[in-house]
């Protein structure tokens, strides 16, 4: 539910803020006052059209927030799997307007104006004059019947989806792979020397990191051997001035000397250990300088086996294990070509199964939905019917499209006679912008238990109506009232006097500067505004009595009186 508008300089508005209710809040106001104001704020908010002419002169920016109240558990459920979590039951959408850009926002984290959009969807729903024309294009027709029917229809529809587009992309792979004989020949013949290529090298995972790793050693060879040659030399044993011959000369004198005083035991054991240290330290350095000893022929094989490794990685992967992999998939188309027949075959037999699938979730779709349609259009037909269509017949009729869609294979249109002997016609042909905006409120009246979203907004819903049509309109407002809360802007009286919180727009002139102005009414407020819509430029003491007489009523049916 919206609880909470916050307008800042947008437009003639200052700044304005509005507290709805739950039920019916009715905004009226005379001609010029601002009424679209409000609503193209609410719009801006969830993500509307941004101009430069939106923010009022001199000011450096616009700000337009909503805050939302979520109680209800699909609700909240669909909005964490958006990653938004409401805080305390909270939901606060803000856009940000300078110099044409906007800022957005839901619950102070900035946000994509397609994510700003998406949340928007799940919160409210704004009805207006572009909603009614809607209603024009058959494509709206089935998205109607489909929200009617979801609860049996979704689940269909889910799995309908999923098999058109598995139908598709098998459709696509048999398209590629009926390839005509030259075509199969030519590839064949490069599969043929792709895999042999990667066959012949024979390759190893991880063998060229080794191999790497060897070629690096093989070619500072000359320098690891002159180093490690001069180490092993002035601490070997072979050399008068190497450090084992000192160390063993040493140990030998300290051997000869060690019975005359008890103390040099402990020194000559330690210069026993280093010389042992010594000693494997240089065993070790011996086998390290054979290893380096590699021939001539050994060199050319490394270097040969490496240009081939990195040949095939410029061809087929970046290491060992792709190159691998790839050798693997073309394998497996080779041996499909190889056995063409049979792999077309098997294709076909499979795009065959798909579509049989596909065929047998269509035809669900179209038995729930032909089902749903008529409870549908009986339930419309009662409440436009209500709506002062007095004669009404209103059906939906079934086409077949040409090939499978995401959808089904479903084309359905509402029709409508309003006149007594009168054809079934589409709405396109005959409905006026009055007639369209009550039969969109008929749907949504029949829709209103069918959704999850808290709050409708109706502009301009009374275009083209007045008198005893303008009261049966009212009271299919206060109707939703019941299980959503519904924000309505209105010229008319008859819709006004229902308003569970009714808020006037006006404008005022301070210091030489317009501004838009909102606030709630009181009771007699309120009356005294139906007096002013009733009576125009004159409020007769008739006018006054009249208004209190419609809001009186309009109470009395609002508790079943």
């Amino acid at each position: 539910m919206l609880t909470h508008l916050h307008v800042k300089n947008l437009a003639l508005i200052r700044e304005a803020e509005i507290d709805f209710t739950e039920g019916l809040n009715i905004l009226t106001g005379e001609t010029g006052a601002g009424k679209s104001i409000v609503i193209g704020s609410v719009s801006l908010a969830l993500g509307g059209k941004v101009s430069r002419e939106m923010v009022r002169p001199g000011a450096d920016f616009g700000l337009a927030e909503l805050v939302f109240l979520v109680t209800r558990k699909k609700q909240r459920e669909r909005l964490l799997a958006l990653g938004i979590t409401p805080e305390d039951d909270q939901i606060i959408i803000s856009r940000k307007i300078s110099d044409g850009r906007s800022i957005n926002k839901i619950n102070g984290e900035t946000v994509t104006l397609g994510q700003l959009k998406e949340a928007a969807s799940l919160l409210i729903d704004v009805h207006g004059q572009h909603e009614h024309q809607s209603l024009l294009q058959k494509k709206k027709h089935l998205e109607i019947l489909d929200e009617f029917a979801k609860d049996e229809l979704g689940p269909v529809a889910e799995r309908l989806k999923q098999a058109y587009q598995d139908f598709r992309e098998l459709e696509r792979e048999l398209k590629e792979a009926s390839l005509d004989e030259e075509s199969r020949l030519r590839e064949l013949s490069l599969l043929e020397f792709e895999t042999g290529e990667i066959e012949k090298a024979e390759l190893t995972p991880g063998e060229d990191e080794e191999l790497e790793r060897r070629y690096q050693r093989m070619t500072n060879a000359r320098k690891l051997l002159e180093t490690a040659g001069a180490a092993y030399a002035l601490t070997g044993y072979e050399e008068e001035a190497g450090a084992g011959t000192s160390i063993g000369r040493a140990l030998r004198e300290l051997q000869s000397v060690q019975l005359l005083d008890e103390e040099l035991a402990s020194l000559v054991s330690q210069l026993s250990d280093v010389d042992g240290l010594l000693n494997d330290f240089n065993r070790e350095m011996s086998d390290y300088l054979s290893s380096l000893e590699f021939d001539e022929e050994e060199c050319a094989g490394t270097e040969e086996r490496l240009n081939l490794l990195n040949y095939l990685k410029s061809r087929y992967g970046r290491t060992t294990e792709e190159i691998l992999a790839y050798g693997r998939k073309q394998q497996e188309r080779l041996d499909a070509l190889q056995n063409y027949d049979i792999y077309l075959e098997r294709m076909k037999q499979r795009l065959d199964k798909a579509e049989k699938e596909l065929q047998k979730l269509c035809a669900q779709a179209t038995e729930i939905r032909k089902r749903y349609a008529k409870i549908l259009c009986e339930k419309i037909k009662g409440h436009l019917i209500d709506l002062n269509f007095l004669n009404v017949e209103f059906e939906m009729s079934f086409e077949e499209t040409a090939d499978y869609t995401a959808e089904g294979k479903d084309l359905a249109e509402f029709l409508i006679s309003t006149n007594p002997g009168e054809p079934l016609r589409p709405l396109a042909k005959i409905a006026s912008g009055g007639e369209l905006s009550r039969i969109m409120l008929a749907i949504k009246t029949v829709l209103a238990d069918k959704d999850d979203i808290d709050t409708v907004i109706f502009d301009e819903i009374d275009v083209g109506i007045s008198g005893r049509t303008a009261q049966k309109v009212s009271e299919k407002m206060m109707l939703i009232g019941r299980t959503r809360q519904v924000i309505c802007i209105t010229h008319l009286a008859q819709i006004a006097a229902m308003a569970d919180s009714h808020f006037r727009i006006e404008k005022k002139v301070e210091n030489g500067e317009t501004r838009t102005q909102i606030r709630r009414l009181d009771e007699t407020e309120s009356v005294q505004e139906l007096a002013r819509i009733l009576g125009g430029a004159e409020i007769t003491d008739a006018v006054e009595k009249n208004a209190e007489e419609m809001r009186g009523l309009a109470q009395k049916k609002k508790l079943g009186q």
